[in-house]
């Protein structure tokens, strides 16, 4: 009964086909053209889109992939590390909407943010995540050239943070140069424009004195619009500290409206940015 067994499996192994390589036994290979079975989730984010999703809104016209660099990082007593990614998930689809044929690549966390041993700048802090210069680059160079792959004809880097900019703007230069112009690639330094947030907040009301923390109105707005617990607004109330800068947040509603009318400004200022330079 056991050779008999042992026969039978062995038989069963033989008629099994052989995986592909690279590949599970259990992995799918669906037709690249299949169609879509279901309708498309309306949404600019490349990370919830499916494949399919995807591969049919460049078919309809999507040229442009935005890729926006963020941080976790220290800032100030109130606001969680991830201030700049909170930030960029508003500001993004704001961006990618206005433009209408953008899509945004999932946002860069981890960018430079001070020498890890010793540590120095933000590094200090505990929570901050850095990497080192040149894994930056060669991961922006990466997430570039597989956009490039899939057929997007527009590259475009943003960074929501200073330490971001001098990375992006290498990648760019480098890769603009390396790839022809085909697709083309630009660093849109006209989002990062704190100042000028700044300058049109006060021609909205807004003035501030600077309290020394990490932290401001505009970008406290920013982060409120993408998710009030992200700058404590409750344990704040109960401890009679929900201002900054000598500007109350509360009351939130008021606050949250300001951070997506910043975004909006941020949004338009960027899109024309980004016309001039796909128009060169």
């Amino acid at each position: 009964m056991t050779a008999l067994l042992l026969i039978v499996l062995a038989l069963a192994a033989v008629q099994q086909p052989a995986p592909r390589a690279g590949s599970s036994p259990q992995a799918a290979s669906p037709d690249p053209d299949m169609p879509r079975p279901i309708e498309a989730r309306d949404t600019v984010f490349l990370e919830e889109m499916t494949w399919l999703e995807v591969r049919d809104a460049m078919r309809a016209g999507t040229r442009t992939a935005i890729v926006a660099t963020g941080g976790v990082e220290m800032n100030g007593p109130y606001l969680a590390l991830g201030k700049h990614n909170y930030i960029l998930r508003v500001t993004t689809e704001a961006i990618a909407r206005t433009l209408g044929d953008a899509l945004v690549a999932p946002v860069v966390p981890f960018v430079p943010e001070g020498d890890i041993r010793p540590p120095t700048g933000h590094m200090r802090y505990p929570g901050t995540i850095s990497v080192r210069q040149d894994t930056f680059t060669a991961l922006l160079t990466d997430i570039a050239e597989s956009l490039r792959t899939h057929g997007f004809e527009h590259v475009v880097f943003i960074a929501d943070s200073g330490g971001n900019v001098t990375g992006m703007r290498e990648v760019a230069s480098h890769l603009g140069a390396l790839w022809g112009g085909r697709p083309s690639i630009h660093y849109i330094a006209e989002y990062y424009d704190y100042p000028g947030l700044t300058k049109w907040l006060a021609g909205q009301g807004i003035r501030e004195v600077d309290e020394g923390h990490h932290d401001d109105y505009g970008i406290s707005a920013l982060v409120a619009a993408a998710d009030p617990t992200y700058v404590r607004m409750p344990e704040r109330m109960t401890a009679g500290r929900f201002s900054i800068n000598g500007v109350p947040l509360a009351p939130i509603e008021r606050t949250i409206e300001m951070g997506r009318r910043a975004a909006e400004w941020r949004a338009k200022v960027t899109v024309d940015a980004i016309r001039r330079a796909l128009a060169r």
